[in-house]
């Protein structure tokens, strides 16, 4: 292996692996609530589904727009510039409160889109049950986001990864106490789930600020004023952080999309559905995490005006990530029905669930190349490109094969619930291929700068 691939290689895996874990750890917590609300009942779990397929898209929107924190953060690294970062954090968290507020709007007022769409009407009290009580932990979470990315954007990893896992360790025993009862508390099923999540939210924030106060981050300077709103401040991080958040969310709404529309297929099918998203979202944080390693050592690294390096940044990652995607594919395929079991006891669930995990194992090398590949653009500061790829590729190709293939419009092709997957397969492949493309064609153009 050449010297300098493999001394790159090392660099990413020391960011990538505390954030591959933060990642997992973070997924944990979605995972735990789907388990534990599906040994409730089918219908529990399905209410948790319904409410996650809002919630989970609309932050991850918001989380995308502050994570204009990290490649900022990082070029200012890369440059020698780090004590600058404090002013661009404290802009980011006005960012964060404005549209977190107007998220908690939003969330206490969904009932009625759920009606519209037509799910089932027994998982919609339990969905908003759910949403209220999650809604509770909006603002924490977000202000731990900005605050972690500015830890990630001076290329340190591992406060996050200790944050998370200890939040997923605490998750454990609140879920048992929020959805079983005792202690006083009743049983509260698919809503003490977002009891629960509110809570942790709470933890990771209160958290995240000690590292922040009294750790090498300090530095920065986030806590050593106030600042109030500046318009001009707040609007070069949201013309940079935006296309991150809709890219985000173009990719994740679909998958919410496709749950909505599942949800009129009976409650057993959302639940399947639910499972076979939980699985492929977890194995989805480990590209993820790579992705956010890449954008992190691309930045700094284009901060420091090496772009022989960013790009090697990014091709040592994408090279990474395809070997890990045809490990994970193949545990897939030989193990969806033992991974089914693990989320429900119920047959029609499992066999379904089971059924689904073979498109999830097909998809794998185009969905973690397209992660990195995004990642890599982010270092670059390239969001724009990429989130007009991902809003064509999702939304023009994915979903309408999903719904051409789902509703069986044609009687030849009713595939019900895998036509849906395969429709978000054909989006995820489009996506690999045309972000493979930019990244090559934005790093060839920095070298030649």
């Amino acid at each position: 292996m050449d010297w300098a691939v493999s001394k790159e290689l090392k660099k990413l895996t020391g960011l990538a692996v505390p954030l591959v874990v933060t990642q997992l750890a973070q997924m944990g917590l979605g995972v735990l609530d789907t388990i534990m609300a599906g040994r409730v009942s089918a219908v529990e779990l399905a209410g948790v589904a319904l409410g996650g397929v809002v919630f989970w898209p609309v932050l991850m929107l918001i989380a995308g727009i502050v994570m204009a924190v990290t490649p900022t953060v990082s070029q200012l690294h890369g440059g020698g510039r780090v004590k600058e970062a404090g002013a661009v954090v404290r802009q980011a968290l006005w960012i964060a409160l404005f549209c977190g507020s107007a998220m908690i709007i939003l969330l206490h007022n969904l009932e009625p889109m759920y009606h519209f769409v037509g799910v089932d009407p027994l998982a919609i009290p339990i969905t908003m049950a759910y949403v209220k009580a999650v809604s509770w932990g909006v603002l924490p979470v977000l202000g731990y986001f900005v605050l972690r990315y500015l830890c990630e954007g001076t290329s340190w990893t591992t406060p996050a990864m200790v944050i998370a896992g200890s939040a997923f360790l605490l998750k454990i025993p609140l879920n048992y106490w929020f959805i079983y009862g005792g202690m006083g508390l009743p049983a509260m099923g698919g809503e003490g789930c977002g009891w629960a999540t509110s809570a942790i939210m709470f933890y990771e924030l209160v958290a995240i600020i000690c590292v922040v106060q009294f750790s090498r981050v300090r530095v920065t300077g986030v806590f050593a004023k106030f600042s109030w709103p500046h318009a001009g401040e707040m609007k070069r991080l949201v013309r940079l952080g935006l296309p991150i958040g809709l890219s985000t969310f173009a990719e994740f709404g679909i998958f919410s999309a496709v749950t909505l529309l599942i949800g009129r297929l009976g409650v057993e099918t959302v639940a399947a559905n639910q499972i076979v998203n939980n699985v492929s979202g977890l194995v989805f944080m480990i590209p993820l995490g790579l992705g956010m390693a890449t954008s992190i050592r691309v930045g700094y690294n284009v901060g420091a005006g090496d772009y022989l390096a960013a790009r090697r940044s990014g091709q040592v990652a994408l090279s990474a990530g395809f070997i890990f995607a045809l490990f994970a594919s193949t545990g897939l395929l030989l193990g969806g029905e033992f991974i089914a079991r693990l989320y429900s006891s119920e047959a029609p669930v499992v066999a379904l669930a089971s059924g689904l995990l073979v498109i999830v194992a097909l998809i794998q090398i185009s969905d973690d190349l397209q992660v990195i590949a995004m990642g890599a653009l982010r270092g670059y500061k390239d969001t724009r490109t990429p989130f007009l790829i991902a809003l064509f590729c999702y939304w023009v190709v994915g979903f309408p094969i999903a719904w051409l293939f789902g509703f069986g419009y044609f009687e030849a092709i009713d595939f019900g619930v895998y036509g849906y997957w395969m429709g978000m397969a054909s989006g995820l492949t489009c996506a690999a291929g045309l972000l493979l493309y930019r990244f090559n064609k934005v790093s060839k153009h920095a070298l030649s700068l």
